[in-house]
């Protein structure tokens, strides 16, 4: 629901062309208002809002960048807590590390669950997946099985070799050469960060339906679930025939670990087929398009930044020398490299906002009354560049990670790129690993400069919103090929 609010403004003046769409919004908004008007709730202590419309609530307040519009908001209205009202959908917006420390220390399960949005519910085998899934006990063993079996830094380890062919292993290439998982990957990402009138009026899911945004999601999703199950077969004979070789079989991919541990009865739960399928459309969607975009932030702020790039260089060539290949013992002696890869993610967290969460009951929380079913934005960005934990919060400073001892893992609440409590990313050592390797190598094997003689500090920053918040405008690089 995150990447879909700056479409909001550009739909509602699309549709508002067509009268008998006109008329028939407009009655059945009307029905909705006096319906709602028929509840009182009473006088509660609530967090703090800005003024609102009738019907539409605070949507038009949002924007094109949610995270920015947000943090402006919160200044004016609520700098630890604030309440919006998108539609008919009651929103907690938290924007400082106090709260979100409270929130997590105090009353985690409590913010546990995940609203029920139609992208998801549609795209992700009716939200089986482990990002989107509700709160329940099938996420915490779908969970558990990600963290220990797939993501874990065991894994992370035993799977170097395969950071190098994942792309290709998990490609299937059509007549024109393209990659159909990184064709299907774009248009996953593009629905799940579309506009659905039904997740903000519920009373209105038939407008999706007659626009064709359901139907294009049920195409992707077939597509989806056909790519899967070919997958599956493969690997399943892959196993099978290992197995017959040597006695035993060999895991060499995420799919063949799941697979594994359904034929050894590891598992405390039946695994089923569409659960499989749920927890590896989160592996290569979220993954992929969250990883890539960071990978081109970091390289827009290294060119931005030449002392920074020239430093960062030094350290990667002289810890590699003259190695073919580099490794993760490489990796870890890389002090400035690593400062790098934070500094990038406190300016640029994956999702601003992270994934929205849901409270399952009403609970008090900075002395104000949170309703149950709220809709909860965790502000990452904003609380990432707050001037009272920050210093000269705007600028890529590395230097600042220098000796100390804030991480990613949730465990510091003024630097959560990752999410944090149990609702956070599973994968961070995987991502982090995978995302340190492909731009090391980078850095080793390339100088990189802007074509035609164009300087960093000219280059174009400006955001564009969606699931993840990327550049605005694509850059390109030329390389300059290193030998070492």
């Amino acid at each position: 629901m995150v990447g879909v609010l700056p479409q909001f403004s550009a739909l509602w003046q699309e549709l508002l062309l067509h009268p008998l769409f006109f008329s028939v919004f407009i009655l059945s908004l009307v029905f909705l208002f006096l319906r709602r008007n028929g509840s009182t709730t009473g006088k509660l202590n609530l967090p703090p809002s800005p003024p609102r419309l009738p019907l539409i609530g605070n949507l038009h307040q949002l924007g094109s960048l949610p995270h920015r519009s947000l943090r402006a908001l919160a200044h004016k209205h609520g700098q630890n807590l604030m309440l919006l009202h998108l539609g008919q959908v009651p929103t907690l917006v938290i924007s400082s590390a106090e709260m979100a420390r409270e929130m997590v220390k105090n009353h985690d399960i409590v913010f546990s669950n995940r609203p029920r949005s139609t992208a998801p519910s549609i795209l992700l085998f009716g939200c089986e997946d482990v990002g989107f899934s509700p709160y329940c006990e099938y996420w915490r063993q779908a969970r558990k099985i990600s963290v220990v079996e797939l993501l874990s830094i065991k894994r992370v380890q035993e799977f170097q070799f395969v950071r190098e062919e994942e792309t290709a292993a998990m490609s299937f290439m059509d007549e024109g050469g393209r990659s159909r998982i990184g064709e299907l990957s774009r248009q996953m990402m593009l629905l799940l960060g579309a506009f659905s009138v039904g997740d903000f009026f519920p009373g209105l899911k038939w407008i999706d339906v007659a626009r064709g945004l359901l139907g294009r999601m049920k195409a992707t999703f077939r597509e989806l679930d056909e790519f899967l199950d070919q997958l599956i077969e493969e690997h399943k004979a892959f196993l099978d025939s290992s197995s017959s070789a040597s006695g035993t079989s060999e895991a060499n991919h995420f799919m063949d670990i799941l697979l594994r541990l359904i034929k050894d009865g590891m598992l405390d739960f039946d695994l089923t087929k569409n659960n499989i399928k749920g927890i590896l459309a989160d592996m290569f969607v979220g993954g992929t398009d969250t990883s890539s975009t960071g990978m081109e932030w970091l390289m827009a702020e290294l060119v931005k930044n030449p002392r920074v790039m020239k430093k960062v260089q030094e350290e990667v060539r002289r810890v590699v020398g003259k190695k073919s290949k580099i490794d993760m013992e490489d990796i870890n002696q890389m002090s400035y490299f690593k400062c790098v890869i934070k500094e990038n993610l406190r300016l640029h967290p994956p999702v601003a906002l992270l994934v929205p969460r849901e409270t399952s009951t009403s609970v008090e929380m900075g002395g104000y009354h949170i309703p149950a079913k709220a809709q909860v934005f965790v502000n990452a960005w904003a609380i990432q560049r707050d001037p009272s934990l920050w210093g000269r919060p705007e600028e890529f400073m590395l230097e600042r990670f220098e000796n100390s001892s804030v991480d990613f893992k949730g465990q510091d609440f003024e630097y959560i790129p990752f999410g944090v409590g149990r609702r956070g990313c599973p994968g961070i050592a995987f991502g982090v690993a995978s995302t340190e390797y492909v731009i090391a190598n980078l850095l080793y094997w390339f100088d990189w400069k802007l074509p035609c003689g164009a300087l960093g500090e000219d280059l174009d920053m400006s955001e564009a919103h969606g699931l993840t918040v990327s550049k605005k405008l694509p850059f390109h690089l030329l390389p300059t090929p290193y030998s070492p």
